[in-house]
């Protein structure tokens, strides 16, 4: 049976920050590790954040390894899941740079890319690194219709506010349609969405609540105004899981503690809301909890 036959796929986010191993960075063979562990157990996809670090109220700054060049060396390590962004800033890249990354990634994995974009949130690393923090939505929109023209081949020549072309082309072209995510959930990120992306994420959320709820009711209503049909794109959800014997931190509320049979539950209701692909941020981040995940999705696909 293929994965797209099984219904809504799971993935999970990669072992790959400090905040994910006791403080520590983890070694390059740690991260491999888990992602190929996670193929192993029959997920689905993994995915990565995409910052060049957290900085928190404190002060204090946690580390993490640079998306790209991390799911690079993931793509030649694994053969089936895919590989996501969770999400690519398109503040860090030049639009036309990012589209050659993303067709060059698609290629080395054999077609496994979903490119995951967003307009970027975390003020602390834009002042440290010079990037602009005004009109986000701005920049984020117009990098977006240079990225997707690019991405099916055009030929793109463009004075924008923020960016300028003249007979840009990838090539080589990508050789299929890579799909685009976005993530985001204020009213002109959902419509833009709505219009012209293959997938959309909202996070993060633990078993389905009021407030995913009316996430998913918010993405309904910019589809119908955009009049596109709902079937055409898909709707990815990050959820947390905790292992049930950990402490609790406030900062991963709302997060999902309960047993298999509860987290086979919980996949269940997600599918049954429509849910395409859930995205899953779990922790500790070790090959027992890759095993809670694959009981489950076992489980809830009988």
């Amino acid at each position: 049976m293929s994965i797209d036959s099984l219904g809504m796929k799971v993935g999970v986010v990669l072992l790959a920050a400090e905040v994910d191993w006791d403080g520590a960075m983890p070694a390059w063979d740690d991260v491999r590790t888990f992602a190929v562990g996670a193929e192993d157990a029959g997920l689905d996809s993994v995915w990565m954040f995409d910052h060049f670090f957290n900085r928190a109220d404190a002060g204090t700054v946690e580390g993490m390894y640079e998306a790209w060049t991390t799911l690079s060396a993931i793509a030649v390590v694994t053969d089936r899941v895919q590989l996501g962004t969770l999400v690519m800033c398109t503040s860090f890249r030049h639009p036309g740079l990012l589209a050659k990354m993303a067709a060059t990634l698609d290629e080395i994995s054999s077609g496994r890319l979903i490119l995951g974009i967003g307009a970027g949130w975390h003020d602390p690393e834009y002042e440290a690194f010079g990037y602009p923090t005004g009109e986000r939505f701005a920049r984020f929109e117009e990098a977006f219709t240079i990225l997707r023209e690019l991405l099916e081949g055009e030929h793109v020549t463009t004075s924008g506010r923020f960016h300028r072309l003249d007979d840009a082309v990838l090539a080589p072209a990508p050789r299929r349609r890579i799909p685009i995510l976005v993530a985001g959930d204020g009213p002109k990120m959902l419509r833009l969405t709505a219009r012209s992306a293959d997938a959309w994420n909202t996070a993060w959320f633990g078993a389905p609540d009021r407030a995913l709820g009316d996430a998913l009711e918010s993405f309904g209503r910019a589809l119908e105004d955009e009049g596109r049909d709902p079937s055409s794109i898909e709707r990815t959800i990050g959820v947390t899981i905790r292992d049930p014997d950990l402490p609790i931190d406030e900062a991963d509320e709302p997060a999902f503690r309960g047993s298999v049979d509860d987290m086979a539950e919980m996949f269940d209701a997600y599918a049954t809301l429509g849910v395409d692909h859930l995205i899953l941020e779990v922790g500790p981040k070790t090959s027992a909890s890759l095993a809670r995940v694959a009981e489950a999705l076992t489980r809830h696909r009988g």
